[in-house]
């Protein structure tokens, strides 16, 4: 069983044992050595987890002298640096090497994941209310209807055993979820050695079945029902066997649903939004979001 800390302390002190085995102490020999870039890092996640800006992070940090002392700061960093460091470390090379070292945390010397649960979804841009949405488009003429048809998309491979994020790839929406499953699958076999995945009809493809089943030698199941509905057969060897044989037992497709719960925990718990406006801004605030889960996250016994 998994569950979320509401610790700060415990989530600052996770966070920069993270940090300290992927980044250097500082940027630069020349740098001001002010702060290291694990203690910047630690700034950007307890950012995420009190569900603020930089400014208000700087606020909480400015008051909390505890807090500041379970990862070393002297002194308060300044908001702009703070915007400058999330530019600076959550590239996606680093960001990468940061979730790989949270995955050996909480998998310690296992190598190897029995399921592997794929799935994707959507996070709002920006602070606007659902209520105003839905009153504009109940009230306002048919020309005339508020809609948003771009949003944040976060596809996950979660570990259907403990909830850990096993790949996470940030993009933007909408699109189809047929041509994402090898990449996800690849990133995901970066990480450890995966035996079978589960996803929805969403990835259903014969060629991802191909590739997962023939090139990689993972199992896969997903159900075969993409498409318009048709009762002749579906093309295809691997999707006929699905569509013969595959339920909540077979192959353990029943345990999709941790994906989900994975999916519920971060928009319950951190956000369903993203305040960032640019598409490079988008993704680095959902690969932090993603780190912030990962440090929050507890296994109960």
């Amino acid at each position: 069983m998994s569950t979320l800390t509401k610790s700060p302390t415990r989530v600052a002190r996770e966070a920069l044992a993270v940090a300290t085995k992927v980044l250097r102490p500082y940027a630069h020999k020349y740098s001001p050595k002010r702060y290291t870039q694990p203690q910047l890092f630690v700034c950007l996640v307890l950012k995420t987890f009190f569900k603020t800006d930089y400014r208000g992070l700087t606020t909480y940090l400015g008051e909390w002298a505890e807090l500041r002392r379970s990862v070393g700061l002297h002194r308060v960093p300044h908001f702009t640096t703070l915007q400058k460091a999330s530019c600076r470390l959550l590239r996606l090379p680093r960001a990468r090497r940061l979730l790989a070292a949270t995955i050996r945390r909480h998998l310690k010397r296992r190598r190897s994941v029995r399921r592997a649960a794929f799935d994707s979804t959507g996070l709002d841009c920006g602070y606007r209310s659902p209520y105003y949405v839905r009153r504009r488009s109940a009230t306002s003429k048919a020309w005339q209807r508020l809609t948003y048809r771009r949003y944040a998309k976060l596809e996950l491979a979660v570990d259907t055993a403990n909830h850990v994020v096993l790949a996470a790839l940030a993009s933007s929406g909408p699109h189809p979820d047929t041509d994402r499953y090898v990449p996800l699958l690849n990133a995901t076999r970066q990480q450890v050695k995966v035996q079978a995945t589960v996803a929805d009809a969403g990835y259903d493809s014969e060629p991802n079945h191909q590739y997962a089943r023939v090139q990689c030698g993972v199992l896969s199941f997903m159900p075969a029902t993409i498409g318009r509905p048709s009762p002749k057969p579906p093309t295809g060897y691997y999707r006929r066997q699905m569509r013969q044989r595959l339920d909540k037992d077979y192959g353990g497709y029943g345990q999709r649903a941790q994906v989900e719960c994975t999916n519920s925990m971060l928009k319950r718990r951190l956000t369903s939004s993203v305040a960032a406006r640019s598409y490079w801004a988008q993704c680095r605030e959902l690969l932090l979001i993603v780190l912030t889960y990962q440090c929050m996250l507890v296994h109960i016994p």
